[in-house]
């Protein structure tokens, strides 16, 4: 059963240190961003929605390919950044259940890793606000294990096991069928799956630990085992990937869904 407040208790593992999130962890999305709106054909007077909008990053990007932007995101301090970097938007918090738009608001909707196998009615509400017509492009954490860049997630099995559990469960609507279905339930049509390129850059191992302990995940891997057993635990998985001359790498598989709202 869902429940009506859990949104609010969000900022407290994402937006506690939303600074370091926006500048260290988010622009290292812009793969993933830039991608998506190529993808979803993203232009000059699109009307688009980023739902779980963090920082606003993908907004700033939406933005120069001549959109025109809005944003949602349950912390209210990554919202704070959000607006700093998008005047021009329509940025607020809130809960991704249930939008504070109009019914066809919008020609495009967009969440980068925010709607997740735990919370698929979220896509009720995305399609409530969508144009007829209207596309939306999900993307989401794919096959982890299988990545080369899976031991930058590893930290966050420090959490305690329901947590790791639910982490599981999250990322579901990656497996193979599974967005497609669920997309579909939902009332989407021409559903398809593609290949998102995605991959954090750090200048050094202490740089990436912070950047880590940014994240919600993290927030519930340091609950566990506390602040400084999740930095030298991530420092030191960081240590054993080090490369002469070159940036700490860590590219993992993410899943892009594109479909739309029949007209």
């Amino acid at each position: 059963m869902y429940d009506s407040t859990a949104w609010t208790l969000v900022d407290e593992g994402w937006g506690r240190r939303a600074v370091d999130f926006a500048t260290l962890s988010e622009p290292g999305n812009c793969r993933e961003y830039v991608a998506m709106h190529q993808h979803l054909g993203v232009g000059d007077g699109d009307r688009i929605l980023d739902v779980a909008c963090g920082a606003g990053l993908a907004l700033e990007l939406a933005a120069v390919r001549g959109a025109r932007c809005a944003g949602i995101d349950a912390s209210a301090r990554l919202v704070a950044v959000a607006r700093d970097r998008n005047p021009g938007a329509d940025v607020r918090v809130g809960d991704m259940h249930d939008l504070p738009w109009d019914d066809a608001s919008f020609d495009a909707v967009t969440s980068f890793r925010g709607v997740w196998g735990t919370t698929p009615l979220a896509l009720r509400e995305i399609h409530r606000v969508l144009k007829p017509g209207g596309r939306v492009g999900l993307t989401v954490w794919g096959h982890i294990k299988k990545s080369p860049g899976a031991w930058a997630l590893e930290p966050f099995r420090l959490a305690a096991p329901p947590k790791v559990d639910n982490q599981r469960n999250m990322v579901a609507l990656g497996r193979p069928g599974a967005g497609e279905q669920v997309l579909e339930a939902f009332g989407f049509a021409d559903v398809r799956r593609v290949t998102v390129p995605f991959a954090w850059e750090f200048a050094d191992p202490a740089t990436y630990a912070r950047a880590l302990a940014s994240t919600g995940p993290a927030y519930e891997a340091i609950q566990n085992v506390g602040e400084d057993a999740f930095t030298a635990a991530a420092i030191e998985g960081a240590r054993e990937r080090l490369r002469a001359g070159l940036p700490l790498r860590a590219s993992v598989d993410v899943v892009g869904y594109l479909a739309r709202k029949e007209a």
